[in-house]
């Protein structure tokens, strides 16, 4: 966490010093009681005594008012740590690629980023401190003990050896406990967040007996956790406080027989005790510190566990100063190809491309196996094939959202691979099958589809996805959508994001079944207007009906993982039976096709 607290440290380290000098503090005040003892108190002299009191009067608020200080200088610079680490903790998941959000259930992610970094702030506020300060307490606290009587001193060191090796024991085990219910309570967000954004399907299936099932199992499993934790230090802090009391009441024995025999004077006692008292809550909570300390390191063994998961590598930065459209083709019918290419090398390639998930098991076949395929500049090419061919796995490719695991893939001959991801999603839009929309307005929705686009994009990109309806809400185009767009229909929210694909004019156009929610009304609608957007850029689009089909120049059949043929619509409905019985929906053609 060092790179975290370094631009803070000093802050720290001074809050740290003062909470020492105020627990040392402490440790001053039965010195001054052992002056009064054994000074005014027996001359019986009040104003020595009054004297004593302002003493400790001055001593006392001292000591309060460098802990206040320690808190005031703490407070600030440890929630900017808390900050930087979640804005540090979010930055990365922007980067990461999308098969890591694949395999990461959300409520963890989230758990990570509120509860953890919660725990790592207050054990930088109170257990790192006051390890420290405990620490010292302890030493000083014994070394005047020593010094005033070593041997009542002795008796009260006995169960140092001890109670090392009990806070090793539970240690180990709490840290166990710790992790369990940290991890479990993230499994217990992710029902919570799943059951809200999935509500209307829990309802319409009537399934909240089951959710509810669901998720009592799981609190319970947390609730099963937290006692056992509790028990843990329920335990540990009663031997904690058990062992020093005994070592306490011997030494008060053996401190009063001495006394009585005039071996040690009254004031000498009770400063000993004074100071042996001052030093139980310093012993007493580093169980409890040492508590949140294994809560805390499992808290951020939990937090690095996501930044250590690094983005893909190779990624070319970006040349300061570098004109944004350094290298851009022309246009739609003169695109110009990389140095030293041509027309074999213009528009979107695929070459040899291989894709294989990377948690597959060992020996499964890749999904994508060495697809060969050319989109020519101003092409609009469709992409069928049957469910689970790899239709959206390919698209998913040509944005680097996952990454190729062989072969390569260029756009005007540049391979993407060295093309910097800000410059990638600049040529490259997608719009997906399942269209997400953000809890924000219609027009931040479709506008983050172009960095610095403004209001005549908007309009023209509402236009051209048919999305006229936006300015029929109650605040046009300034009206939050809800979370995940859930207050507009399906296809509304479908041409919410065509628009938010077409709304930065791409060189390049992913389109993922653009039309699968539409009526027939609003269908034919958006297809003529697509017609206008794909007449001046590069386009591959998922189809899976006839009529996003003939909106494309050529087809390509993908068949379990592979580019089997590639034609005009006609050539393949009348050359190729697996694609006429797609086409058809005839099953029975597909499974009579040649093998």
């Amino acid at each position: 966490m060092w790179p975290y607290v370094r631009p803070v440290r000093r802050r720290l380290l001074a809050a740290a010093l003062m909470a020492v000098l105020g627990s040392l503090m402490s440790l001053v005040i039965p010195l001054a009681l052992k002056w009064m003892v054994d000074g005014p108190v027996s001359d019986g002299d009040p104003s020595g005594v009054w004297l004593g009191g302002l003493v400790l009067l001055v001593l006392g608020s001292a000591e309060a008012s460098l802990f206040w200080a320690r808190r005031a200088l703490t407070a600030r610079p440890l929630a900017r740590v808390e900050a930087d680490m979640r804005a540090s903790l979010y930055r990365h998941l922007q980067r990461l690629p999308v098969s890591f959000h694949d395999r990461w259930p959300s409520g963890q992610l989230l758990s990570r980023a509120t509860t953890d970094l919660m725990l790592l702030r207050i054990f930088l506020a109170f257990p790192l401190t006051f390890l420290l300060v405990n620490s010292v307490t302890i030493v000083a606290g014994f070394l005047i003990l020593l010094t005033q009587r070593w041997t009542l001193g002795l008796i009260l060191l006995a169960p140092v050896v001890p109670l090392v090796m009990l806070c090793r024991y539970f240690e180990a085990r709490y840290s166990r406990a710790a992790r369990t219910a940290q991890d479990r309570t993230g499994d217990l967000t992710t029902i919570v967040e799943e059951s809200v954004l999935g509500i209307r399907i829990v309802k319409g299936f009537g399934r909240h007996r089951g959710q509810e099932r669901a998720f009592a199992t799981l609190a319970g499993g947390v609730r099963d956790t937290e006692l056992r934790k509790a028990d843990l230090m329920g335990t540990l802090w009663a031997l904690i406080m058990i062992l020093p009391e005994l070592a306490l009441g011997a030494a008060l024995v053996l401190g009063v027989v001495q006394v009585a025999d005039g071996e040690l004077s009254a004031g000498t006692l009770v400063a000993f005790l004074s100071t042996a008292l001052a030093l139980r809550w310093p012993v007493e909570s580093m169980g409890f510190l040492l508590a949140i300390t294994n809560e805390s390191a499992t808290a951020a063994d939990r937090f690095f566990e996501v930044l250590d998961s690094r983005p893909p590598a190779g990624d070319p930065v970006s040349i300061p100063g570098q004109r944004a459209g350094a290298g851009e083709s022309a246009g739609k019918g003169g695109a110009k190809a990389a140095p030293g290419g041509g027309a074999e090398t213009a528009g979107l390639r695929l070459e040899g491309v291989e894709f294989r998930y990377p948690d597959a098991p060992a020996g499964a076949p890749p999904v994508l196996r060495g697809v060969d395929l050319h989109i020519r500049p101003g092409e609009t090419m469709a992409l069928v094939g049957t469910t689970g061919s790899g239709k959206t796995t390919l698209t998913a490719l040509i944005p680097r959202l996952h990454e190729a695991t062989a072969g390569r893939i260029t756009l005007d001959g540049q391979d993407i691979a060295a093309l910097p991801r800000e410059r990638l999603r600049q040529l490259v839009s997608v719009a997906f099958e399942d269209p997400t929309l953000f809890s924000a307005t219609v027009a931040e929705n479709v506008l983050m589809g172009a960095e610095g686009a403004g209001e005549p994009e908007l309009v023209r990109a509402l236009s051209v996805a048919q999305a006229d309806f936006a300015y029929d809400l109650p605040d046009g185009t300034a009206t939050e959508v809800g979370e995940q767009g859930l207050s507009l229909s399906g296809g509304q929210r479908q041409r919410l994001a065509l628009a938010r694909a077409v709304v930065g004019e791409p060189r390049f156009l992913i389109l993922d079944d653009p039309l699968s929610a539409l009526d027939v009304h609003t269908e034919a609608l958006v297809e003529a207007a697509l017609r206008k957007v794909l007449a001046t850029t590069t386009a591959l689009v998922v189809a899976h009906r006839p009529s996003t089909v003939l909106l494309a120049d050529r087809v390509a059949l993908l068949s379990e993982g592979r580019v089997t043929a590639v034609g005009t619509h006609h050539e393949l409905l009348h050359g190729n039976r697996e694609y006429a019985a797609l086409m058809s929906g005839d099953p029975h053609g597909e499974e009579e096709r040649p093998r």
